[in-house]
C-alpha cells in the first residue's frame, strides 16, 4: 500500500494552490510584459503593433496601440494608432469599443485627411453590433432585431456618399445602404405580416403602404403590395384590392398571392413571411436570405 505523506494537501486545498499560482504566474507574465514595453520608442511600439495586426492578433494590436497612445498623446504615430486601433477592434469583433474609438478620432481630428474611411469604418461597425450574438444564440434575421445601430450605420454610410462621393469608399457604403434599405423593409413587412394574423387589417394596410411609400423600388415592395391585396379583400373593398392586383399583376405575375398559393407558416420567428416560395422571384430572394 503507497505511504500517504502527513504533509499532503487535501485534493481541494491542492486545486485552491495550482489556481492561485497560474494566477500569479500569468499576471507576472503580464507585468513583465508592460514593464518591456515601458519607455519603448514610439516607432518601435508602432511596428510591435503592426507586425501583431499583419499576424492576426487583434487583441494583442490593440493593447499594444492604446500603449502607444498613452505612452505618446502627441504626434504622427498616435494619429495613425488610434486608426490602426478603431480598425483592431472591428476585426476583433469588439464593435462597441470600435465605434467608441471612432468616434473620439472624429472629435479631435474632424477635418483629418482619413475623415471618411472612419464614418465608413462606423458605419461597417454599426452595422454588425449585436448582430454576431443574436444570430449566433437566437439565429434571428438582422430585419427583427432592434433597428437603433442599423439606422446610425445607414447614416453613416449616407455622409460618406453625400460628403465624400468621390471617396474609394463610396461606391460600397451605397451597396451597403441599398442592402439596409431592403433589411428596413423587411422590417416593416414582418409587421404587417403580424397584423395580417391577428386580424388588424386596417393596420397592416398602414404598413405595406408605409413600405411602399418610404422604401420604394425595395426587393420587398411586391410583398407589400400583396399585403395590400389581402387586406382590401378582408376589408370588403374590392376596388382598392383590384388596383393592387393589377399592380402586382404587372409587377410580378408569378407572386403567390395571385394564385392563392401561399405556405401557411405559423407564428414563428424564422417563419414570419407568407408569400415566400419557390414560385416568386421575390419570395426566392427572401428564403436565401433566410
Amino acid at each position: 500500500m503507497a505511504h500517504r505523506s502527513r504533509f499532503a494537501l487535501p485534493a481541494p486545498l491542492r486545486l485552491a494552490v495550482l489556481l492561485l499560482l497560474v494566477a500569479f504566474l500569468a499576471t507576472g507574465c503580464r507585468k513583465s510584459k508592460e514593464d518591456a514595453e515601458e519607455g519603448m520608442p514610439v516607432d518601435q511600439l508602432y511596428q510591435k503593433a503592426h507586425t501583431q495586426m499583419e499576424k492576426g492578433n487583434w487583441s494583442g494590436a490593440e493593447a499594444t496601440f492604446k500603449r502607444l497612445v498613452a505612452q505618446y498623446p502627441y504626434g504622427a504615430y498616435t494619429e495613425q494608432a488610434l486608426m490602426e486601433t478603431a480598425y483592431a477592434q472591428f476585426k476583433a469583433g469588439k464593435h462597441e469599443d470600435a465605434v467608441s474609438t471612432i468616434d473620439r478620432f472624429i472629435r479631435t481630428y474632424p477635418t483629418h485627411r482619413n475623415i471618411a474611411y472612419f464614418y465608413y469604418l462606423r458605419g461597417l461597425a454599426n452595422s454588425n453590433r449585436d448582430a454576431v450574438f443574436l444570430q449566433r444564440v437566437w439565429s434571428l434575421d438582422p430585419a427583427r432585431r432592434d433597428l437603433a445601430s442599423p439606422q446610425q450605420a445607414y447614416d453613416d454610410f449616407a455622409r460618406v456618399t453625400q460628403r465624400y462621393p468621390n471617396s474609394r469608399y463610396a461606391a460600397d457604403a451605397r451597396q451597403r445602404m441599398v442592402e439596409l434599405r431592403n433589411m428596413f423593409a423587411r422590417h416593416e413587412l414582418d409587421t404587417a405580416l403580424y397584423y395580417m394574423r391577428r386580424g388588424a387589417w386596417l393596420s397592416a394596410v398602414g404598413r405595406a403602404n408605409y413600405i411602399l411609400e418610404t422604401y420604394p423600388q425595395s426587393e420587398f415592395q411586391n410583398d407589400a403590395v400583396a399585403v395590400l391585396v389581402t387586406a382590401y379583400r378582408e376589408l370588403g373593398n374590392t376596388t382598392l384590392a383590384d388596383d393592387a392586383v393589377r399592380v402586382l399583376r404587372l409587377n410580378d405575375p408569378q407572386h403567390p398571392a395571385l394564385s392563392g398559393d401561399w405556405p401557411d407558416y405559423p407564428w414563428a420567428i424564422r417563419r414570419l413571411n407568407p408569400f415566400a416560395g419557390e414560385k416568386s422571384p421575390t419570395g426566392q430572394r427572401n428564403a436565401e436570405r433566410q
